[in-house]
């Protein structure tokens, strides 16, 4: 009997596991259960979509479920909810449209992702109240705004999401809303990166820092009322009549599975594995949004759910399964978002109270530059923090922002945290120049020199 692979989630890095386990092992069974009606999908692209960037939601698929099955010899079972995983007869129990089934497995994957958060919110189920997270739910809100015209939206969240989905709805002429329990949005950019984006959003939305939804209730022509409250004084305040409420309060792992199967939890919370993937139990495996990733900087546990992290170790356990056994890659938390007109991009560690209490003796300078030669047209302003260790010199890490240029930057910046350099290591890295592109001093190099200047 052949051996079986048995995957529960068909996104990211459940088929990014069984196309690699696929190509190590042709005579491998592959079984994928996805509860969903889609598979092989960028999530990240739907705000996107719902602006209008991206016409058709089919454009978002990377590989369609027939061609998983025709091509790769792949069994993937859309509307399948695994209810159940029984690690002592090595079987899981599927919900399907015809009733309960019991697959075995040699070797199982979950990959089950994460949820949106849903704050404790009264009011948060009623209609017109949104969370964005897969494509039903995108497709949900791109017909809401088709269908109704809302004039206006308030958003739950100033993270990721929140900020894509602010110029979305701008896009649609709708006066829109922020509401951040944290004192700035992108909190975990760093104070001196989201003031920037503060005062450049405040054209196209209006921000409530520091406060959070209490009530959300229905009024008369299906308008939303919501009360928000002060994060630090006890006072409540009426926000005016909504057409519609996105709570992007950010996400979860999913777990629930792999909890009652008796997996271990690392302390993020999410399923804790070894450096193969495995999990506490045997021959079961975990990755994607719903694992813990070893960090670059700080050799430990992390939790920072991103996409290429998901599809490079759900390609690493698919061939580790496959035969050619292969070590979960690290994660530098390199990520980017585009906030109207600008790019705004972290790695590493920036947050220096996150900093001490991994063990480090953090110090953060923040400079101000160019991305192209000051006298060259079109030449834009671009700030980045930089964050080293005082006792080893080492790097890490660096949030910026700026209209261009900032996507180049950040990605010298996570090559660095790879190598594990100094400052100084950093600062004699030959980039490249030329006026219409860069500065003489790279802005990279600037913020490496002036921050090497204070570790002296």
């Amino acid at each position: 009997m052949k051996e079986r692979f048995v995957i529960i989630g068909g996104d990211a890095a459940g088929m990014s596991a069984a196309s690699k386990a696929r190509r190590e092992n042709p005579d491998l069974q592959i079984i994928v259960l996805e509860k969903g009606a889609w598979s092989s999908y960028g999530a990240c692209g739907l705000p996107y979509y719902i602006k209008g960037d991206i016409k058709n939601i089919e454009d978002l698929v990377a590989i369609t479920p027939e061609k998983f099955r025709e091509e790769r010899n792949i069994d993937l079972r859309l509307h399948h909810e695994v209810m159940k995983i029984n690690p002592d007869n090595k079987s899981v129990i599927a919900k399907t449209n015809y009733g309960e089934i019991e697959i075995t497995y040699d070797k199982l994957l979950i990959s089950t992702g994460a949820r949106a958060l849903k704050p404790n919110i009264e009011g948060i189920d009623l209609d017109g109240v949104f969370t964005l997270r897969d494509m039903g739910s995108g497709q949900r809100i791109k017909e809401y705004l088709e269908k109704n015209s809302p004039e206006s939206a308030l958003i739950v969240g100033g993270g990721y999401i929140g900020m894509e989905m602010a110029e979305a709805f701008h896009a649609y002429g709708i006066n829109s809303h922020i509401v951040e329990l944290f004192p700035h949005v992108l909190n975990s950019f760093g104070p001196e990166i989201a003031e920037v984006v503060e005062n450049h959003i405040q054209d196209y939305t209006i921000l409530h820092l520091g406060k959070y939804v209490n009530t959300i209730r229905k009024r008369s022509h299906g308008k939303l009322s919501v009360q928000l409250k002060d994060k630090k004084v006890d006072d409540y305040e009426e926000y005016p009549l909504t057409d519609m409420v996105l709570v992007a309060a950010g996400i979860a792992p999913e777990v629930s599975l792999a909890r009652e199967a008796g997996i271990k939890l690392g302390q993020t919370g999410a399923i804790a594995t070894d450096e193969y993937g495995q999990t506490s139990i045997a021959d079961i495996y975990a990755a994607g949004d719903c694992a813990e990733v070893k960090h670059t900087v700080t050799g430990k546990p992390s939790y920072i759910p991103l996409a290429l992290t998901a599809n490079r170790n759900g390609r690493a356990i698919g061939s580790t399964i496959g035969g050619k056994i292969t070590k979960l890659a690290s994660i530098t938390g390199t990520a980017i978002v585009k906030v109207f007109q600008l790019e705004v991009a972290t790695t590493g560690i920036v947050d220096t109270e996150i900093a001490g209490k991994n063990g480090f003796s953090p110090i953060k300078i923040t400079i101000d530059s160019h991305s192209r030669a000051g006298y060259c047209p079109r030449s834009k302003p671009i700030k980045i923090s930089l964050v080293a260790d005082r006792e080893s010199k080492q790097l890490l890490g660096a949030s910026m922002v700026g209209e261009e240029g900032v996507v180049k930057r950040i990605d010298i910046i996570a090559t660095a945290l790879s190598g594990k350099f100094t400052v100084e290591q950093l600062e004699k890295l030959d980039l490249a120049y030329a006026p219409p592109f860069s500065p003489v001093w790279d802005p990279v190099l600037t913020a490496a020199r002036v921050l090497n200047s204070k570790l002296d």
